[in-house]
């Protein structure tokens, strides 16, 4: 009996010394504590309590843990998810988001370069009425530009429009030529005829066909490159369940009250309460990989007609032709203008001088910063280049939070939600909502509804990236207000441990990233195949009833011979 009872002692000294790091004081939990700023110290307990009126970290142990400390758990544990979130994605969203800024500063050079080149073609062929063009032309690519960045322009008339304004000019200075320039009244009259006299052929439908082929194009890849900025920030601020609250609580800072600050989860572990989490996540993954190699499909298409580089640099080329024909059928237009507007009328030729000398000056001939001619085309490839390895980032994500960051490597002893153990020994369920119906750590209810929201928006730009039409669906606002969870913006229950008054709203700002996180690539290993022993009696147990260990004192011992074994 004194054999045993030395046994009992030893143990004793066991569990004081690992589990709590002194006798009477829980020194390694309140250093962690203060450390990631937990809380304040005063809510740690001066030495091991029972735990009681714990609600998820409960144990048959003293704890070092209070409830109000669970509570600090809990909002920490969050945070700590969400900052690997936000980390994990921060690549993803930086290449996106520099790569808007960039397409959208090749658009303004591109635009400068082709407004520059037609004025020079202008100046170079057409000297006598380039000088009066500069405010047509520069009108033109202001429209351009305005419809390019989403301005509900009508391409036909802005098109219109500039040939309208150029007919009096060029048949003022090349078909009838007169002393003095044409009278207001009688300009007007001529740019009026414009539509009727056709003056300038099939180029006005030419230029308009290739603006709108070529700026839908470009509108629709920046559309959907804001959409997949929108599809990140909404899964950056992913709010959790409850169930999923309470699971991180446990997987991450539980073991903290039994003195156990250095243990990681197990691999299976980690696994099943991160795919629970994340499940609704997960269900991004089909329309995110359809959304990636339908923009590769649109950059295909991007040749030709449908270039918008290579339709904006050869404006002032159509136009010298659009000039020439009409130059070519001056007698035909001279009599079908003196038909509708009668004779010319002009104006004195002292205020043609001062007029002509006043324009001159406005002619943009200085050097720009320009483009190659294929740099959109450049720049396209390598972002899809780039964005194909994040095709599979939403289906691994959880496996990759898991892998890199959060559970204990393989062979090492782990923390699996109650005890250090050598190994996870439960099912390990897969990824997305339906595998969640068997997972044992976390209880998925359904899909999130601000998840679904962002589905919907995935399917919606696909189907025009794929140049299908889809006249139900409308735009991606509609959608936005169409669907979803119409009492909040937000799921995941709300209550008093969250700190929020009730379900959040508001709109989610795009926003861009300032510098460049390390990548993270989407090309994740999976742990679909991890083989766990079954369920049964530890060697733990079996020890201790070799020992002739039972009862109160085996309830404070067990813990303590797990780490023993661990060690």
């Amino acid at each position: 009996m004194g054999d045993l009872w030395a046994i009992y002692v030893f143990f004793l000294a066991c569990c004081s010394g690992l589990c709590f790091g002194s006798p009477n004081r829980c020194d390694e939990v309140r250093k962690v504590f203060q450390l990631r700023q937990i809380g304040p110290n005063q809510l740690l307990p001066l030495s091991p309590r029972p735990g009681s009126d714990l609600q998820v970290c409960m144990s048959k142990n003293l704890t070092c843990c209070t409830k109000k400390m669970e509570e600090k758990y809990q909002v920490a544990a969050r945070r700590d998810i969400q900052n690997l979130l936000q980390t994990s994605s921060s690549g993803l969203k930086f290449l996106i988001s520099r790569n808007v800024a960039a397409f959208h500063d090749t658009f303004e050079v591109l635009m400068k370069q082709a407004e520059n080149h037609t004025n020079v073609v202008l100046q170079d062929s057409y000297r006598n009425m380039a000088d009066q063009a500069v405010g047509p032309v520069r009108e033109l690519f202001t429209d351009i530009s305005l419809f390019l960045l989403g301005s509900e322009l009508n391409v036909d008339d802005l098109v219109q429009r500039f040939f309208s304004a150029l007919f009096p000019l060029v048949y003022n200075h090349l078909i009838n030529p007169g002393l003095s320039d044409i009278s207001p009244g009688y300009a007007e009259c001529v740019r009026s005829s414009s539509r009727d006299v056709r003056p300038f052929g099939g180029a006005p439908s030419l230029l308009a066909d290739q603006i709108a082929r070529s700026g839908v194009s470009g509108k629709l890849l920046l559309q959907a490159l804001h959409l997949g900025i929108e599809v990140i920030n909404t899964t950056d601020h992913l709010q959790l369940s409850r169930e999923c609250r309470r699971a991180l609580l446990k997987m991450h800072y539980c073991p903290h009250c039994q003195g156990l600050t250095q243990s990681k989860p197990c691999m299976g572990y980690c696994l099943n309460v991160m795919r629970g989490c994340l499940a609704s996540m997960a269900e991004i993954d089909a329309h995110w990989r359809e959304f990636v190699r339908s923009l590769e499909g649109l950059s295909a298409r991007l040749h030709g007609p449908q270039d918008l580089e290579q339709v904006l640099l050869g404006v002032h080329t159509l136009l010298h032709n659009a000039v020439g024909h009409a130059q070519k059928n001056g007698p035909r237009l001279s009599a079908q203008v003196h038909k509708l507007c009668g004779p010319p009328s002009r104006m004195p030729a002292q205020s043609v001088s001062i007029q002509r000398s006043s324009s001159r000056a406005s002619i943009p001939l200085k050097a720009l910063v320009r483009v190659s001619g294929d740099s959109l085309a450049i720049m396209r490839r390598d972002f899809l280049n780039s964005l194909r390895l994040y095709r599979t980032f939403y289906g691994g994500l959880a496996d990759q939070l898991c892998v890199s960051e959060l559970a204990s490597g393989d062979g090492l002893s782990c923390w699996n939600g109650t005890n250090i153990v050598k190994s996870y020994t439960l099912r390990v369920v897969g990824n997305g909502i339906k595998a969640q119906s068997a997972n044992p750590e976390v209880k998925v209810k359904g899909a999130d509804p601000v998840i679904n929201q962002i589905i919907d928006k995935l399917k919606h730009i696909n189907q025009l990236l794929q140049g299908k039409s889809i006249p139900k669906l409308g735009s991606l606002d509609q959608i936005e207000t169409g669907s979803g969870d119409s009492e909040g913006r937000y799921s995941g229950d709300c209550d008093d441990e969250d700190g929020c008054g009730g379900s959040g709203g508001g709109e989610r700002k795009v926003s861009r990233v300032s510098k460049l996180s390390p990548d993270v690539t989407g090309d994740h290993k999976h742990h679909h195949h991890h083989h766990y022993p079954p369920a049964g009696d530890s060697e733990v147990e079996r020890t201790s009833r070799s020992l002739g260990l039972a009862g109160p004192i085996w309830v404070l011992i067990l813990p303590c011979f797990h780490m023993l074994l661990a060690l």
